[in-house]
């Protein structure tokens, strides 16, 4: 009876086990293939309409079309741009070593380009390439877009789409390389763990925001002005449409059905009820009513948090760093917004700039065994300061090249609409339309 329990428990562990997950050489993973093919779906969902509705319900009703319209012409151009040759700048590994730094620690090379060499039979850890290229590029969809709510109802539709064009290959590209492009990348060789993207999507996405907010200004009457939402009920849509498809982004990016994937879907879980809780009594606390729209911030928060940290951290982990994330994104957004005077409109910056930072120091805690973290072999201060010097170079890096594309962009297409425009509302004065007739 005891052997046949040894058996049956040995029999698990190598079911769950992640090098059992992949298919044998030159063999299709089939779980793993339709679960990334899901997860892709579920991520477009996240980012239109879930992401459009959660950003589109907090500007004016003016402007809620522009910013579908963004997100719809962004989505495409990258699309392109993403098989064309940015793909290859985040995942090609020519001249890496481990521990090696050079050029290609920074950006990959471009042996990739227009998808070279790939074909319908190719294959990565059993998974169609074709397929983790599209799921890949959903990442680099949906960046650039979270960054624009930061200077949202004030830019020019055609100045919006050639910054995230160029903002996509000069620096989303390399970003990505640096978090995920394995040994000899810039952050593998620091020892920095970021899951999902807390670096290269969050907090890339928040100081991009910051910055766009201060190039191109204060939105007219800002902040004498009440600007309030227009459709809450649209922002808790979105943001449980984020909720769900956050699955898709952090699951997903476990390129697997295993153990992992089952804890990274029970962190994910936690850190976004974590991140509500936290959010509830930060805003309780400071004045004194618990709002829909503090909730649906809250649950967001959570969710930044985590990202860097699902994989590696445990259930206790998870709820603390929702916790501490979404009450610092709360702090953020109530005090630090005011001291710093810069009009980051959707506060991008507090939700996914600081939310991300908090989110990957936190990693370098909770990850640790004696947290419940599961890894093993962790030195708390070392980890800590590797996850600090991913935040700062990600800082420096998005922020100083943001600012150089931007100001270039203004001083020949320009930035920003007219006084005239701004106060018609972009749907009109971009697009011709209106969302409410």
């Amino acid at each position: 009876m005891i052997m046949n329990n040894v058996k049956k428990l040995l029999m698990l562990s190598v079911l769950l086990s992640p090098s059992a997950v992949f298919a044998a050489e030159g063999t299709i993973d089939g779980p793993a293939t339709v679960w990334l093919m899901v997860s892709i779906v579920i991520v477009l969902l996240m980012f239109i309409p879930g992401l459009a509705l959660f950003y589109g319900g907090m500007v004016r009703a003016k402007n809620i079309l522009s910013l579908f319209t963004q997100f719809f012409a962004i989505a495409g151009i990258v699309g392109i741009l993403w098989v064309a040759g940015v793909y290859s700048l985040a995942t090609d590994t020519t001249n890496m070593q481990e521990g090696v730094y050079n050029l290609n620690s920074i950006v990959g090379g471009l042996d990739k380009l227009m998808l070279k060499g790939i074909t319908a039979e190719s294959l990565a850890g059993g998974i169609p390439e074709y397929i983790l290229i599209v799921f890949l590029m959903t990442f680099a969809m949906i960046t650039p877009c979270i960054a624009l709510g930061g200077f949202a109802e004030r830019m020019k539709f055609r100045a919006t789409v050639i910054f995230s064009s160029l903002w996509i290959v000069l620096i989303y590209g390399p970003m990505a390389h640096m978090v995920w492009g394995g040994k000899g990348a810039l952050f593998h060789n620091w020892g920095v763990l970021d899951f999902a993207g807390g670096t290269a999507v969050h907090i890339a996405a928040g100081v991009t925001a910051f910055v766009g907010a201060m190039v191109v200004g204060k939105r007219k009457g800002w902040p004498a002005t009440p600007m309030p939402p227009h459709n809450v009920v649209f922002v808790m849509i979105g943001a449980a449409l984020l909720w769900a498809g956050w699955f898709g982004f952090n699951v997903g990016s476990a390129l697997a059905i295993n153990s992992s994937a089952a804890l990274i879907f029970m962190t994910t879980m936690l850190a976004t009820c974590g991140g509500i809780v936290g959010w509830m009594f930060a805003e309780k606390m400071y004045s004194g009513h618990v709002t829909a729209f503090g909730l649906a911030s809250g649950a967001i928060g959570g969710l930044v948090g985590i990202t860097p940290a699902a994989a590696y951290v445990g259930p206790f982990g998870a709820i603390v760093i929702g916790l501490l994330t979404s009450m610092a994104s709360y702090y953020a957004i109530m005090m630090l917004k005011k001291k710093l005077g810069v009009d980051d409109a959707l506060d991008v910056f507090s939700l996914h700039g600081i939310g991300g930072m908090v989110g990957c120091l936190l990693t370098g805690i909770f990850c640790i065994p004696e947290l419940g973290g599961n890894v093993e072999g962790i030195s708390l201060l070392p980890q800590f300061f590797a996850q600090l010097a991913s935040i700062l170079m990600t800082f420096a890096y998005v922020g100083i090249l943001s600012w150089i594309l931007l100001k270039i962009i203004d001083k020949t297409v320009g930035l920003r609409v007219t006084a005239e425009q701004e106060e018609q509302g972009l749907d009109v004065s971009d697009h011709n339309e209106r969302a409410y007739n």
